[in-house]
């Protein structure tokens, strides 16, 4: 992977709160293998510090917390390389995802503008998660080839009813309101409030700053179209799911519909056979296992690499996935992304942790 420069992890202590800053504003703070290295480094020298009773984690710049992972690097890895490197990344990177989620002191993340993918691992484990009127939280990973990972399909499969399936399949990007309705967020506060919040967490603790600084998020969009969402996405396969949402009359129903049929077919189908596994496999550590198996086949997979070409690097938007249409994608197609990795394997969850039914 390439690494980052050495300030693309900015740390501060100040007080009794310790202050992480994702530092690659040009490229939206995208995460590299060396800043999850930095991000482990830091969280253990301040776990053990008695002076850091809470951790801040904010995005340097105006457009958002973090973009996601270094896509391009994974691209010419999977294209030019072995993929070893992407697994490499991934296999920290997921990590400290679960390493955030167990963290035994308050994790303050700031999910302020764009929080995507990457950016979704590092804050929505966190404790204490905060949007603002800014906020757009999303897994976009089916539009790239990809599987919602970082923990993802473990948090979207919790989300009430099935709007955690619409997100993770059609990649919908949500504000403040939706995010808290989802569970991926706590906290909502107007933005122009954070520098003060921010300085207050280096001289009180963290639930007695947020009291100050809490008010009500201005209305979502989802709870109003859970109803639909609940019937369409709850279909056995994802063709049952497009049928669905064609059929039920609703704008916005044929609207995702139509997302959903510009999406890696393939993506789609693993997509939603990730999720309902991790309804059943429980605690974070083992669904993050299944998401490393997931990951590193999809890198032998076309669509990773076509995906990104298409959005990232040639930014035609034109994806030519293979195979081009859901119905080509057979049940054997999906189950070869979750066969387990032998002595690859994450491990975070115990020896085994595959489940292999549908």
């Amino acid at each position: 992977m390439r690494a980052g420069t050495d300030d693309s992890v900015l740390l501060r202590t100040e007080g009794r709160a310790a202050y992480l800053t994702l530092n690659r504003p040009k490229a939206l703070n995208a995460l590299t293998h060396t800043m999850v290295r930095r991000i482990d480094e830091a969280l253990t020298a301040w776990e053990h510090d008695p002076a850091v009773e809470t951790v801040v984690l904010t995005g340097a710049g105006e457009r958002g917390l973090c973009a996601g992972g270094d896509i391009r690097a994974i691209h010419d890895d999977a294209r030019d390389g072995d993929g070893s490197a992407s697994a490499a990344f991934w296999y920290d990177e997921y990590r400290l995802n679960a390493r955030i989620a167990r963290y035994p002191k308050p994790y303050v993340a700031v999910m302020d503008g764009i929080v995507m993918g990457a950016g979704v691992g590092v804050s929505a484990h966190g404790s204490v998660r905060i949007v603002t009127e800014r906020s757009r939280v999303a897994m976009p990973e089916t539009g790239i080839g990809f599987v919602p990972d970082v923990g993802g399909t473990y948090l979207l499969a919790r989300a009430p009813g099935e709007l955690g399936t619409h997100l993770a399949l059609t990649g919908a990007q949500v504000g403040a309101s939706d995010a808290l309705l989802c569970d991926l967020a706590d906290h909502y506060v107007p933005s122009r409030s954070l520098p003060s919040l921010l300085d207050d967490l280096a001289h009180a603790p963290a639930r007695e700053v947020l009291g100050r600084y809490v008010r009500p998020a201005p209305p979502g969009e989802l709870a109003a179209a859970q109803a639909w969402m609940d019937v369409c996405y709850s279909a056995r396969t994802v063709e049952e799911v497009v049928g669905r949402l064609l059929d039920h009359g609703d704008s916005a129903a044929k609207e995702a519909a139509e997302t959903l049929l510009t999406k890696s077919p393939t993506s789609l189908k693993v997509t939603l056979a990730a999720l309902r596994r991790a309804r059943r496999l429980g605690a974070l550590e083992e669904v993050l296992d299944q998401e490393y198996r997931v990951s590193c086949h999809a890198l032998a997979a076309p669509d990773l690499v076509e995906g990104i070409r298409a959005q990232i690097i040639d930014k035609d938007r034109n994806p030519r996935w293979s195979p081009p249409t859901l119905t080509e994608v057979t049940d054997a197609d999906v189950e070869r992304f979750f066969t387990p990795l032998g002595e690859r394997e994450l491990g975070l969850g115990g020896p085994d942790t595959t489940c292999h039914s549908g």
